[in-house]
């Protein structure tokens, strides 16, 4: 695997990584992991096993991408914004490559399709309809990490608690991750009726994002599966990885 920076035009370095040879595929990380957790974990090293160059970017403030503290350094849209950066970087026209990307991620791509990427075919893993097109902060990240940022103790054992460990072992800065999700702009159902690009929309069978049928029923040219799993173990079950291959293989 290599790993490879470049500076955006505001002046935030990113970094990405890459393993495999053949047609591009750009795969977004979740909230707060590093893209490398796609391939240590996830259906990276499968895919690039399958002849995928598989393209994994570290979101600014995670990852080996820039930690930016300052509010400033988040505006509205930046993590779309730095992939279509990265597009442009690398000389990927309409067509060139297939995107896709697991929980944010998928987010992340269903926005870029939104603002009129052209992949030839797109990925939509672990993500519903109100994640998508409902409010974009808030709720238990949100909450865990301002009181991480302020020191603040949490009960033992509660699931804010559990949530904080995550993010702390995960080696994930709580100041640059709040940044990110004060960024998340939601893409309109309307707006999703209006994408064109096949997309696959998989979900865990046990993933509380029970509304990812919705987001497909929405995409006009959507195929839908269900994988085991919740929405952690989704994420490596072989089951999703299969899904991904025969898609990205359909003419």
């Amino acid at each position: 695997m290599g790993t490879y920076r470049f500076t955006t035009d505001d002046g935030v370095e990113l970094a990405w990584h890459e393993i495999g040879s053949g047609r591009p595929l750009i795969l977004l990380p979740g909230f707060g992991g590093s893209s490398v957790r796609l391939l240590e974990y996830g259906p990276a090293a499968t895919l690039a096993a399958r002849g995928h160059r598989v393209i994994l970017p570290d979101f600014r403030g995670s990852g080996d991408s820039a930690a930016v503290h300052d509010s400033a350094g988040y505006p509205p849209d930046a993590l779309a914004d730095d992939q279509f950066a990265l597009l442009g970087h690398l000389g990927l026209g309409d067509g060139d490559y297939d995107l896709g990307g697991y929980s944010l991620g998928a987010r992340i791509a269903i926005r870029m399709l939104a603002r009129g990427a052209t992949p030839r075919r797109a990925i939509a893993a672990g993500q519903g309809l109100a994640k998508v097109s409902g409010p974009q902060g808030g709720g238990a990240n949100q909450r865990v990490l301002t009181a991480l940022v302020a020191g603040t103790a949490f009960e033992p054992d509660s699931p804010d608690a559990r949530t904080a460990r995550m993010i702390t072992m995960g080696g994930a800065d709580p100041r640059a991750l709040l940044g990110v999700l004060g960024s998340l702009v939601p893409t309109p159902e309307a707006a999703l009726g209006q994408i064109t690009v096949p997309v696959l929309v998989a979900i865990g069978d046990r993933d509380e994002r029970a509304d990812a049928d919705e987001l497909a029923a929405l995409l006009p040219n959507a195929t839908f599966v269900r994988v085991p799993g919740d929405h952690g173990s989704a994420f490596v079950a072989p089951e999703l990885a299969t899904a991904i291959i025969e898609f990205l293989a359909e003419p």
